[in-house]
């Protein structure tokens, strides 16, 4: 059964060789005469518009991106409950729990409820987090 097997009829077509003499596409191989499409690694970039400045560059600009912003890991109040009471919560601790990924310092934020008292040391934190973390009688120290 298997050795009767055959392709559809008209699955498989054979590529076009370009370039192997003057009877089939031979010479320029299909690419015309000279020009920027003729030669290797020719041919424009797919944004380019024929000389016309670009879009990119045509288009308002605005704002500004400071290049020296903290990037922080995020952490609500409300994810600390996964830790048992006492707990003191250090930045490797979040990293091996799976919270952050341990490459940018962490902030703790102040979004939903904490259930149990924990110690909880980050690289900031924001007044609700604090509030609340104090409020269950844990502590928020800051590294």
């Amino acid at each position: 059964m298997l050795n009767n097997l055959s392709p559809q009829p008209g699955s498989k077509k054979k590529r076009k060789r370009v370039g192997r003499g003057s009877g089939s596409t031979g010479k320029t191989s299909g690419r015309g005469h000279k020009g920027q499409n003729s030669r290797s690694g020719g041919g424009v970039s797919p944004w380019f518009e024929g000389g016309q400045t670009a879009l990119k560059l045509r288009s308002p600009k605005r704002g500004f991106t400071s290049r020296n912003k903290e990037e922080y890991d995020l952490i609500n109040v409300r994810d600390l409950n996964r830790f048992s009471e006492g707990d003191v919560l250090t930045p490797e601790e979040f990293k091996s729990s799976g919270l952050t990924g341990g490459k940018n310092p962490i902030k703790i934020l102040g979004q939903g409820e904490l259930e149990q008292t924990v110690t909880v040391k980050a690289h900031a934190f924001s007044k609700g987090a604090i509030k609340k973390i104090e409020d269950k009688g844990g502590k928020a120290e800051i590294l």
